[in-house]
């Protein structure tokens, strides 16, 4: 039997320990994971870049879930942010443009898809930007994971560059990452031998191969392989998904991330 002294010091050196554990600072750069107080010391820490991943619901074939745009804008927000080194994340936008809603055009014409009004995006994503200015944040970094929307996005950059002209406030909006997504890594691929039949513009190999690298559990790979091949009526638009991997996405993953964090040091160099 343990003497009562020692007892005491083992439950002594235990509180101790927990304490310890609770004091240390998260490394996450997820503002949703940090207590106000650890945002606040983030930034005194020199933290002053806020990075607004948007994402969007929206179908995307039989293959992929509806989540895509959110899971992928999230995961290379987090990526990006890590290497600069002094930005943090905001929570995804996932409700934004897709469409009209009577009649259902594009790919509102499927389940589960959900659209907002173009003058409601633009609004939330200026109030957000606002609210991290008024925080003490001085770079608001918009990163659009769907092409449908970058001219809101051009619009929302347009009017806060107006709003805080004179002030140590920057809207930055760094079109390597759409292009690196979209037209890099089709150019990638190709060169790689496939074609454009496969890569296509939604849902197909490029797509789906990206989501494979960033959130695998998203895609039915196994349904993809053994069907046969899908087209628009199945919400796969010029393009085939059957040949997509985790190693092609990887390449396309690591461009974006490369590519869009140089951008953003370019942009804010200076400030």
């Amino acid at each position: 039997m343990k003497h009562p002294f020692r007892r005491a010091l083992a439950a002594v050196l235990l509180w101790s320990a927990a304490q310890a554990g609770f004091a240390q600072v998260p490394r996450s750069v997820m503002l949703e994971e940090l207590t106000w107080t650890e945002v606040r010391d983030a930034q005194q820490a020199g933290k002053t870049t806020i990075i607004i991943p948007i994402g969007g619901t929206e179908q995307s074939g039989p293959g992929i879930a509806l989540g895509k745009h959110n899971a992928r804008a999230a995961w290379l927000a987090q990526k990006i942010a890590e290497r600069l080194g002094d930005a943090l994340v905001a929570p995804v936008v996932a409700y934004v443009p897709e469409g009209a809603v009577s009649p259902p055009q594009g790919h509102m014409k499927f389940p589960g898809t959900i659209t907002i009004p173009d003058a409601a995006f633009e609004a939330t994503l200026v109030s957000a930007a606002q609210s991290f200015a008024a925080h003490g944040f001085r770079n608001v970094v918009f990163l659009g994971d769907h092409g449908g929307y970058q001219s809101d996005l051009k619009r929302v950059v347009a009017q806060l560059d107006k709003a805080w002209a004179g002030k140590p406030l920057r809207a930055v909006l760094p079109a390597a990452y759409y292009q690196a997504s979209s037209d890099g890594f089709a150019a990638m691929l190709r060169k790689q031998g496939f074609r454009d039949d496969e890569i296509g513009t939604h849902a197909g190999l490029a797509d789906t191969s990206l989501q494979l690298a960033v959130a695998p559990r998203m895609v039915r790979l196994e349904t993809l392989q053994h069907g046969p091949k899908l087209g628009a009526v199945d919400g796969v638009f010029g393009g085939d998904p059957r040949r997509s991997s985790a190693a092609l996405g990887q390449a396309g993953v690591d461009a974006i991330v490369a590519r869009t964090v140089e951008a953003i040091r370019q942009a804010t160099a200076g400030r």
